[in-house]
């Protein structure tokens, strides 16, 4: 019996522990399966990451292949231009110009160019940009003054000839226009002095925006020793009025986005005082817009106005005949094609291009230049409408005794000058020359206007000269006015017998206000600082008591 429980007993023991054992089995693989599962997602979800991977990698390969691509056809294509323009260059003129005719589509029309009238242009980049460019840009304005000027083998009168222009501006005019001087050479190292030159004369005009300086490349111009002789000129001459035409188109095509109107003139003339104002009141004042020219000056191309719109008419057909007549008959011609009735007789003719072609009196600008831009010719063209002009200007100065070291010419004397009766006139001044005028009572000045030059003689100005007063009161006045400021640095530069310089000529021109703290003045003086060059006169003297 006691046999029988024991081997119940152990039955039952091993009962439990197989029980215990198939819980713990069943339990160990159910958390295997678990974790089986969970590595089974991440191998999964691993595969797709690296699956995507793979095709950004192929899509990103292929963009670099793209890029490899085009690039290497931008080389081959510039390396086939560089071919194309070494062939191009090969060509004769005849050949390219049939070449580019026959190269577009043919169920495109093609108009003219430049290019079909001079096509060595096609042979360079840069044969349309200016190698030289000074200036701001400025656009917008009412009137474009272009200005050509070469190189003459006696005299340059550009300089007389911009300071004439832009003296006889008011402020606001200054601002309503752009003079563009064309340095009309294919010489670039002269092309640059001359640019040099006029920044150095003109800076603040330059700064402004009033005045711009362009010269053409030297690929601009063709070959001109091809040109054919015409109308019994010589060869040298039909070169001269063929360049010279190309030098106006240059101009015209430069200043035709600049403004309303386009004027051209020339590098040695003089100009009217108000002649801005009253060139574009008479330009607004036509009835009609079917004018074409508005002249100005009855001589050659001077002084000749032109819509802007009209610009691209003129340069056309000049560039179509450049090479055979002088720009004065073809602008005669391309107003006979407008109006002119081959029916008609020549009166009628000219009655239709009068209606074209408005002139105003009297005229606004004068020639005074003697020595052509054709080397050799002397040319004393004077435009008879513009009359003779006032060759000084008088004003009621404070009574003084006036005197100069100048060697005077002829009758032309300083005291004349300073009394408003004539002009003053002497020969060439050396440094250390003066020109005193001493008050026969001390007096307040106001202000002070000195005017060197005048239209007949406009070149002969006062150069590098002071202007200087002598106070009465000299102990006040070093008090007063000749330190500022904390450290009473010198605000004024005083000479060794006492004379206070207070300004000095600029173009030809000398102004500005008397500081009042220097009191009455016993004296002024204008001090010639450097040699001149030429003569010089004194077209005006002003000088204004204070109230």
């Amino acid at each position: 019996m006691r046999l029988r429980n024991v081997s119940f007993l152990t039955v039952l023991l091993f009962g439990l522990c197989g029980l215990v054992s198939l819980s713990w089995y069943t339990a160990f693989s159910s958390s295997r399966g678990d974790v089986v599962d969970i590595y089974q997602r991440e191998f999964l979800a691993l595969r797709e990451r690296l699956h995507s991977a793979e095709q950004e990698n192929l899509r990103r390969s292929k963009e670099l292949n793209l890029v490899l691509e085009e690039i290497k056809r931008a080389i081959a294509e510039k390396q086939a231009l560089r071919d194309i323009n070494r062939t191009w260059s090969s060509l004769s003129e005849e050949t390219r110009l049939k070449l580019w005719n026959v190269s577009s589509s043919k169920n495109v029309l093609q108009l003219p160019s430049i290019f079909h009238h001079l096509p060595h242009l096609l042979n360079r980049e840069d044969s349309l940009l200016p190698a030289v460019h000074v200036g701001q840009g400025r656009t917008g304005v009412s009137i474009v003054m272009g200005v050509p000027s070469v190189k003459r083998e006696v005299h340059s009168y550009l300089t007389d000839t911009l300071s004439s222009l832009m003296s006889e501006l008011s402020a606001a005019e200054k601002e309503d226009c752009v003079i563009v001087v064309l340095i009309a050479e294919a010489d670039q190292q002269y092309a640059s002095s001359v640019a040099d030159n006029l920044k150095r004369l003109f800076p603040a005009e330059i700064q402004s925006g009033l005045l711009e300086v362009v010269s053409p490349s030297v690929h601009f111009y063709p070959d001109f020793s091809r040109l054919r002789e015409s109308f019994g000129d010589p060869k040298e001459r039909v070169r001269w009025r063929t360049k010279q035409n190309l030098d106006y188109c240059f101009l015209m095509m430069y200043a035709q986005s600049k403004g309303t109107y386009y004027v051209q003139l020339e590098d040695d003339i003089v100009a009217r005082p108000n002649y801005f104002t009253t060139m574009k009141n008479f330009a607004l004042q036509q009835p009609l817009e079917e004018w074409m020219i508005l002249e100005f000056s009855q001589l050659g191309f001077i002084g000749k106005m032109f819509k802007s719109l009209d610009l691209s008419l003129i340069v056309e057909f000049m560039l179509m005949f450049y090479k055979d007549k002088p720009i004065d008959w073809l602008l005669d011609h391309i107003m006979w094609v407008k109006v002119c009735n081959p029916e008609k007789d020549a009166k009628h003719c000219d009655r239709q291009k009068a209606n074209l072609r408005i002139r105003f009196k009297p005229s606004l600008f004068q020639h005074v230049g003697t020595h052509s831009s054709l080397a050799g010719k002397i040319q004393k063209l004077k435009d008879k409408d513009f009359g003779k002009q006032t060759l000084h200007k008088g004003h009621a100065n404070p009574l003084a005794e006036v005197t100069t070291s100048l060697k005077t010419y002829q009758h032309f004397t300083l005291e004349k000058a300073y009394l408003g009766e004539d002009f003053f006139w002497a020969f060439t001044p050396v440094a250390g020359d003066f020109i005193r005028i001493r008050f026969f009572t001390p007096v307040r000045i106001e202000r002070y206007f000195f005017r060197s030059g005048n239209i007949e003689h406009p070149g002969d100005k006062l150069f590098n000269t002071s202007v200087e007063v002598l106070p009465f009161d000299n102990i006040q006045a070093e008090k007063e006015a000749l330190t500022e400021g904390r450290e009473k640095t010198p605000k004024y530069h005083r000479t060794e017998d006492g004379f206070i310089r207070i300004g000095t000529f600029q173009h030809g021109i000398a102004e500005g206000e008397v500081d009042p703290t220097f009191g009455p003045l016993e004296a002024m003086r204008l001090s010639v600082m450097t040699d001149s060059p030429v003569w010089v006169i004194l077209s005006e003297i002003f000088i204004k008591k204070a109230d």
